[in-house]
């Protein structure tokens, strides 16, 4: 049986009926839909986009914050160097559970300490996890120096948890921000993990980047101990001379006390000799002699002897022409070696006797026309402070009482107009020699 409505519709003039009009909560519920929809598509794609990074390996991300940092969006390179970080933490305490995992199995308990063994069973039982944290251990750390050990293993890899690279490059973000306290912590932080380094190289600059900023935030002290630390590791030949002063020193105490005293080792001594021969040649014959008989190319510790001999020069200490005399002949020790691979038949000595008997600055002159025109030598110049070098070497060696020498250094700087404020401050000294100001706190 059927029932008609007796409800009447109403026809538009095309005789069609009309659409009844949307609610107000139509309205709200077609409207809370579209919003549900574009987040559940939104949070798809940024969990898909979590999970995506996740997967990929932490040295990914770290390159991917690279270029963000590089490109300076340092907010995004924050967050990528921070995601690095936690990545290969998460990986390797992965690992570290999986090495627990079959440490902790009745039989390898049985086995004992012995990892040739464990290994070997990690492999015959199918350990998948344990067998790639050994193999990833191993690259990583030579095998040997485990001393067959499982649990020495342990240990090691837990230690590969941090990640000093990470910690270098969150410090970069902080210290282009202007947040030196946490760039210099992250410095430090990442130096403390030296060991791991990809690079064991990058921990020299890890000690100039601290350096650096500890002399901006004019904390001396902790400036001069870092900056000798760089020395002490890696100048043999200046380490060398300071232990052999020390042992004199020692030795000349325990005389007077009526002991015996002990040899100056060889190398000592040796060094001690070198050292006091070059100051002697550049006191007495000047820089074109002394360029002439000397060579060192230790670019490796340049910086350290360049920002302490200004610091010291700056304060007045007569210390300043030790460090600036290795700077400088560090310096032109690598532009002549870049000259002569270029000019076999490069010659930095007068041929007249007679001139090259007198001190003068010919030899640097000729320097200064190849750097003028070799665009790598003006970059390096650039780069190290050479003319700043050689204006502070010469007012240390005038502090020191050579004027003959500083002014020998003084006319090369004049007739470089490239040197910019050390060429006028070089003429200023020229027409009247006097002693730089000393500034307690440069």
């Amino acid at each position: 049986m059927l029932f008609y409505s007796k409800k009447k519709i109403k026809l538009s003039n095309s005789g069609k009926p009309h659409s009844p009009l949307p609610t107000p909560h139509s309205l709200l519920f077609l409207l809370l839909l579209l919003v549900f929809s574009v987040n559940t598509v939104f949070g798809q794609q940024s969990q898909q986009l979590s999970q995506a990074q996740h997967r990929q390996p932490w040295w990914l991300t770290l390159e991917q914050g690279k270029l963000f940092f590089r490109s300076g969006d340092y907010g995004s390179a924050l967050l990528r160097f921070e995601d690095a970080r936690r990545q290969r933490r998460a990986n390797f305490e992965q690992m570290e559970r999986d090495l627990i995992h079959l440490l902790s199995h009745r039989d390898v308990r049985r086995i004992g300490d012995s990892l040739d063994r464990v290994e070997r069973y990690s492999r015959d039982m199918h350990y998948t996890g344990a067998t790639a944290a050994l193999e990833e251990l191993y690259y990583r750390i030579p095998k040997a120096s485990l001393n067959n050990s499982a649990a020495k293993a342990l240990e090691e890899l837990g230690k590969l948890k941090d990640y000093p690279e990470a910690e270098y490059w969150i410090g970069e973000v902080y210290r282009v921000e202007g947040e030196y306290p946490l760039a210099l912590t992250q410095y430090r932080r990442a130096l403390s993990m030296r060991n791991l380094l990809e690079d064991p190289g990058f921990s020299v600059t890890l000690q100039y980047k601290i350096g650096n900023l500890l002399l901006i935030r004019q904390e001396y002290n902790e400036m001069e101990r870092t900056y000798f630390s760089v020395i002490n590791e890696f100048d043999t030949l200046w380490r060398n001379a300071s232990d052999a002063v020390n042992t004199r020193t020692e030795n000349a105490r325990i005389e007077t006390a009526g002991a015996r005293t002990a040899p100056v080792p060889y190398a000592q001594a040796s060094a001690s000799f070198t050292s006091a021969a070059m100051t002697r040649t550049l006191e007495n014959e000047g820089i074109g002699r002394f360029l002439e008989m000397y060579r060192y190319n230790n670019s490796l510790v340049e910086p350290a002897h360049r920002q302490l001999g200004l610091f010291y020069a700056a304060t007045g200490r007569p210390s300043a022409q030790q460090h600036l005399m290795f700077a400088f002949l560090i310096q032109n020790t690598i532009i002549i070696e870049e000259i002569t691979r270029r000019q076999f038949d490069f010659r930095l000595t007068d041929p007249n006797p007679q001139r090259r008997a007198q001190p003068s600055a010919r030899e640097l002159l000729l320097i200064g026309e190849e750097i003028k025109r070799n665009p790598t030598l003006a970059s390096y110049a650039e780069e190290v402070e050479y003319y700043k070098t050689a204006y502070y070497l010469a007012a240390s060696l005038y502090r020191n009482g050579r004027l003959n020498i500083a002014r020998n250094l003084w006319e090369f700087l004049a007739d470089q107009p490239e040197a910019g404020e050390w060429h006028n401050r070089s003429v200023q000294q020229l027409q009247g020699p006097r002693l730089e100001p000393i500034i307690e706190r440069p």
